[in-house]
């Protein structure tokens, strides 16, 4: 009898340490919950889980506007970043992320977001001292001006179909693509528009707002570029009468 209570109790401690290494949780039994989405409080899942498809893994390279620019945070400010994830972008593709607004993230999630795009890859020095032009619009815009300045500071590079081997010869930099395609401006919006032309692209090589030409663009170029570049959006056109008229008549 005693022989089979000591093996008993050795049987018993030998499950105990099986089940101290397994994590101490039987089998059958719940384990720890798993983290909810409104608990997520980790930069990585959260810009991995709501920013990273489409401004890219590491912040640059993806389809939308790159936030590992130190120029375009140090001019765009942790305040506005904020907004821009809690709202969404206007006229844009970009959702609204808070919850607020209709989105998943809470207020401390979108602040957690926010300042981490700005100490992972802010800088400064970023502006070296010098005066950018402001983040959003201050001015009214001239399109008449903003299509001679385009044609002296952008056109070099976004040229509309300009891609033949006389271009080529007068060493003109390499087309990378018109910005009055309709496509194109159906999906950006104004302050995308006016955040790229001042923070520059610098994964895809295009200068900030000081390297466009011997001095960098003011404050009223810009916006008077981005008019220009607003006034070529085609406006949605409506059917006619007599396509109203038919599509009634299919209706009745």
């Amino acid at each position: 009898m005693r022989r089979a209570q000591r093996t008993s109790i050795a049987f018993a401690a030998l499950g105990c340490t099986l089940l101290a290494i397994a994590g101490c949780r039987a089998p059958g039994l719940p384990g720890a919950a798993e983290e909810r989405p409104e608990q997520v409080r980790d930069f990585n899942v959260l810009y991995k889980q709501n920013c990273a498809g489409c401004h890219g893994e590491d912040g640059r390279s993806g389809i939308a506007l790159s936030l590992a620019n130190p120029v375009y945070i140090a001019i765009a400010g942790k305040d506005a970043i904020a907004e821009a994830t809690a709202k969404g972008g206007p006229g844009a593709l970009m959702p609204a992320f808070a919850k607020s607004q209709g989105g998943f993230l809470s207020a401390q999630q979108v602040e957690l977001l926010s300042d981490g795009i700005v100490r992972r890859w802010g800088r400064p020095s970023a502006l070296n001292g010098l005066t950018p032009p402001s983040y959003a619009a201050t001015l009214s815009g001239d399109a008449a001006a903003g299509k001679s300045a385009f044609a002296t500071y952008c056109a070099r590079c976004h040229r509309s179909a300009d891609t033949t081997p006389s271009a080529q010869k007068k060493g003109l930099p390499r087309n990378v693509g018109s910005l009055t395609d309709a496509d194109f401006l159906a999906l950006i919006s104004d302050q995308n528009l006016r955040s790229t032309i001042v923070a520059g692209k610098p994964d895809e090589g295009m200068p900030d707002w000081r390297g466009f030409g011997p001095q960098p663009l003011t404050d009223q170029q810009v916006t008077d570029i981005v008019a220009w570049l607003s006034s070529q959006r085609k406006k949605a056109v409506g059917p006619s009468p007599q396509t109203q008229s038919e599509m009634q008549g299919e209706k009745q």
